[in-house]
């Protein structure tokens, strides 16, 4: 690499690139209550250092929907000690502010604020967990946005149709089209895809000019047949992809060989579930463009919790135990008192020289003990390295492997635990653990009335924002639909209603009013408690979701409660149970090498287009998604710039 004086001329765009910050994760543990926090700063921190033009987030970087006052008044401070000063911005914007910034009172960028200094602006869409909400389609990131610390984008108000402005900017002769798309449930983004009702709009003039850089937040892992969205519906002409969401981090882009787009995903900067994805080391990025050139730099968090994780599988030490073998149970137990031993020890040797990392590491063993093995006690074994490891309460974890289906004939007495059982949930949301149960129940427990869809965005509601009606009124919702439709039909016979019900109920699956149904039942849910005076309890997710809330006073808790459950009982019934009441195309001179090192990234090069007028024209062209464009990066070998310092590899001439 050249020097950074050579590499960061008046032409080069310097972005820092993080995803998934989770601020407030567990804020009210005495261990690591405080990560999430010092993580931020770090970040921070390393943008102002290396002078970057401005930060890039997302999603994510609220863990909770509502996040608490302490956790927002820390987001605020850090961020005006970090982001406001009198260093000058260097990039001006082109395109429309108003389109760009559509969710605020002040439709422009931060730093043209006559009443603000900004001297690091941040770009940021909105992820799953800091979702907009309620009547207003407000989130947390607005309130940061209306404070002028945050430039919220991508937030898309229709739910039938998305058309994605970019935001664009020029610094010297480089320009950039960024695009961005906050967190949409994956289902409904996938639908929306396959019947091309998402829109990337580009400049009329120029095209070929533009680096265009575009963040999005959705499942990029396959979890289910439409959840998740595939690399291949994304638009061509993209040179590359920020990927947020999933937590995992792989930061050196990768080449996609159909769209011949780079992707990168920063990952998450603070662990917020103890599985394999989150051991991985954390890093942020530092993109530089010129032109239509980028090079990506890594840079290793420090502040970030060391976590190791290890599989033991107890039928492969046959040599050493049984399930017959005498006092097996204290042998397995020493066993894992073993394997954690040697994961602290070679946490302690990766944190010399280290001292912004904390002292006390993740630590996860997952015991699996089929065959015959029994469980002991963890909570007897965690205390042992109580001391010595920030999770004490969930050190071990016994998971047996997944067992057959049984044929459930009996629809009155289902064992609804034996349907649900898995190797892990870790990590899977309620949506998820709603359609893999009916995806493996017989048919004669199935769903008449709702939609799977439907009931995990109720539980889901129920669950991680405490809408303790969104279930009922669904129900009740659906029920009062589903009376109309059959008298307006005038079915009579029984035969007849049942058919009709499930012609009925298909014939909304994966459609937009499926979605509008769901979305005024979670209305009603959310009219009727703020009739009731009642506010919604702050829930979090993940192990944040789980903790038990104290239990309130007098009966009208308890018959709310005692509605909840039947609620969802009754969803979960089959028909004969429940009651009747209602309740590319482009081309490359040379394949790039990537190299995965913790210092930088080699250059990734593009051929710049010949010259033509600078146009500051925020006019677009719609480019529909999937489209056939022969745009985008095109690479080049030759050797006529030899101080570019975004030159790649040498090779030699064709």
């Amino acid at each position: 690499m050249s020097s950074e004086s050579t590499l960061d001329d008046e032409d080069t765009f310097k972005i820092l690139i993080a995803t998934d910050i989770h601020l407030g994760y567990l804020e009210k543990d005495a261990i690591r209550g405080n990560d999430s926090f010092n993580t931020l700063e770090e970040i921070l921190k390393c943008a102002k250092t290396n002078q970057v033009d401005f930060i890039l987030l997302g999603g994510d970087l609220f863990h909770e929907n509502k996040p608490s006052r302490r956790c927002l008044h820390t987001c605020i401070t850090m961020l005006r000690r970090y982001c406001m000063g009198d260093k000058p911005i260097n990039f001006n914007i082109l395109s429309d502010q108003k389109v760009n910034f559509n969710t605020t009172h002040f439709p422009w960028v931060n730093y043209q604020d006559e009443n603000l200094n900004i001297s690091i602006p941040a770009f940021s869409i909105h992820g799953n967990h800091d979702d907009p909400t309620g009547a207003e389609g407000l989130c947390a990131l607005d309130l940061i946005s209306a404070s002028g610390l945050v430039n919220h984008f991508g937030h898309s108000h229709s739910v039938e149709k998305i058309e994605i402005s970019p935001i664009l900017m020029q610094k010297g002769i480089t320009k950039l089209a960024l695009f961005g798309l906050g967190s949409i449930p994956d289902e409904r983004l996938y639908r929306m895809f396959v019947n091309k009702q998402v829109t990337m709009l580009r400049p009329k003039e120029d095209q070929d000019e533009w680096f265009n850089l575009f963040t999005i937040h959705q499942n990029r892992s396959k979890h289910g047949p439409t959840n998740y969205i595939p690399e291949q519906f994304l638009d061509d002409f993209i040179d590359l992809v920020v990927w947020g969401h999933e937590h995992e981090c792989l930061i050196a882009p990768t080449r996609n060989e159909q769209q011949l787009f780079y992707v990168t995903q920063p990952g998450s900067s603070v662990a917020t579930s103890l599985s394999p994805g989150e051991a991985a080391k954390k890093h942020i990025g530092l993109l530089r463009v010129k032109g239509r050139k980028m090079n990506m730099q890594k840079i290793p968090l420090n502040t970030v919790r060391q976590f190791f994780i290890q599989d033991v599988v107890l039928a492969d030490y046959q040599d050493i135990f049984t399930p017959d073998t005498p006092q097996v149970t204290k042998k397995v137990e020493d066993l894992c008192y073993a394997k954690v031993t040697e994961m602290l020890e070679q946490a302690e040797r990766e944190r010399l020289g280290c001292p912004l990392t904390p002292e006390k590491p993740l630590i996860r063993l997952r015991v699996d003990y089929s065959g015959g093995f029994e469980a002991f006690n963890t909570s007897r074994f965690s205390q042992k390295f109580v001391d010595r490891v920030a999770n004490p309460k969930d050190v071990i974890h016994f998971l047996r492997r997944r067992e057959q289906k049984e044929d459930n004939k009996d629809e009155v007495n289902v064992d609804y635990g034996k349907l649900l059982k898995t190797t892990a949930v870790e990590g899977l949301r309620v949506e998820d653990l709603v359609k893999q149960y009916f995806e493996a129940t017989e048919q004669n427990v199935q769903l008449s009335l709702l939609t799977e869809h439907g009931m995990g965005k109720a539980i889901q509601e129920f669950v991680d924002k405490d809408e303790k009606d969104a279930i009922e009124e669904l129900i009740t919702y659906q029920l009062e639909k589903t009376q109309r439709h059959l008298q307006a039909r005038g079915v009579t016979t029984e035969q007849d209603i049942d058919l009709e019900i499930q012609r009925f109920r298909d014939s909304k699956k994966n459609t937009t009013e499926e979605e509008n149904e769901i979305k005024e039942a979670i209305n009603r849910a959310k009219a009727h408690r703020l009739e009731r005076g009642e506010m919604p309890v702050d829930m979090g997710r993940g192990a944040a979701a789980s903790e038990p809330k104290p239990a309130g006073r007098g009966r009208a808790q308890k018959s709310s409660a005692a509605t909840q459950s039947r609620s969802i009982m009754q969803a979960f019934q089959s028909p004969s149970q429940r009651s009747s009441r209602p309740g590319a195309n482009k081309s490359y001179a040379d394949e790039m090498t990537i190299e995965d090192s913790d210092e930088d990234i080699p250059v990734m090069k593009t051929t710049r287009p010949p010259p033509r007028p600078a146009s500051s024209s925020s006019s677009f062209t719609k480019l529909s998604s999937q489209s056939q464009s022969t745009k985008g990066v095109a690479f080049d070998d030759s050797d006529d710039e030899e101080d570019d310092p975004f030159k790649g590899p040498s090779r030699s001439r064709r």
